[in-house]
């Protein structure tokens, strides 16, 4: 796909510590990529054209452009208010650990937000049983940074806080449906990676 005004650019999170892991998790290999690649092509698939933030991705091989942090250490939140302060357009964010996300779950999320509602900021999936929201698979409007930037002025770094329901449009998925959660299914420590090997053997 070409690179379209009409979708949201493609943002991948990239800076976080991967702490719980122990390693970088940008470099663990799913279906013979590293974790970073995999994403950046699911979502260059889907937009057409894909930012990073937080980290220089040319030592994975991937030539396009990226962000650093404006202000380091408020965890996704800033990465956020980051590429919306920078570009001023809408952005498809997702992060970096996601190794069975799909361009059919974003290509939903797309059409979800095309038909947002006018207050809407912030256009996510939501799982029915719980409420939570995957605010790392989510579309953000740009009219999102003035928000954040209060928020985190204030010490709040949660996005799902930072944009109550007030400002979201939601796509609600079942915990049951295991092939519409297992997209969301993130690695960010030992144990996770140990399921989605399986996972992915079982793909």
């Amino acid at each position: 796909m070409t690179p379209d005004a009409a979708n949201p650019l493609g943002v991948i999170l990239a800076g976080g510590k991967s702490s719980r892991m122990g390693r970088d998790k940008a470099w663990l290999t799913f279906f013979g990529q590293p974790l970073l690649c995999r994403v950046a092509d699911t979502l260059a698939d889907v937009t057409g054209e894909v930012l990073v933030a937080g980290r220089d991705p040319s030592p994975f091989g991937l030539s396009m452009p990226w962000l650093p942090d404006e202000t380091p250490a408020l965890g996704p939140a800033g990465g956020v208010l980051t590429v919306l302060a920078a570009t001023g357009r809408a952005c498809l964010v997702v992060s970096c650990d996601l190794p069975f996300l799909d361009p059919a779950t974003l290509e939903r999320l797309i059409a979800a937000w095309r038909g947002r509602p006018a207050a809407a900021l912030m256009t996510t999936f939501r799982i029915v049983e719980t409420g939570y929201v995957e605010s790392l698979v989510a579309i953000y409007d740009p009219e999102g940074a003035a928000v954040l930037r209060r928020h985190l002025a204030a010490g709040q770094r949660r996005l799902s806080a930072i944009f109550p329901e007030a400002l979201r449009c939601h796509i609600d998925y079942s915990r049951s449906d295991t092939a519409a959660a297992r997209a969301f299914f993130n690695v960010n420590s030992p144990p996770d990676l140990i399921l989605a090997r399986g996972m992915e053997d079982g793909i």
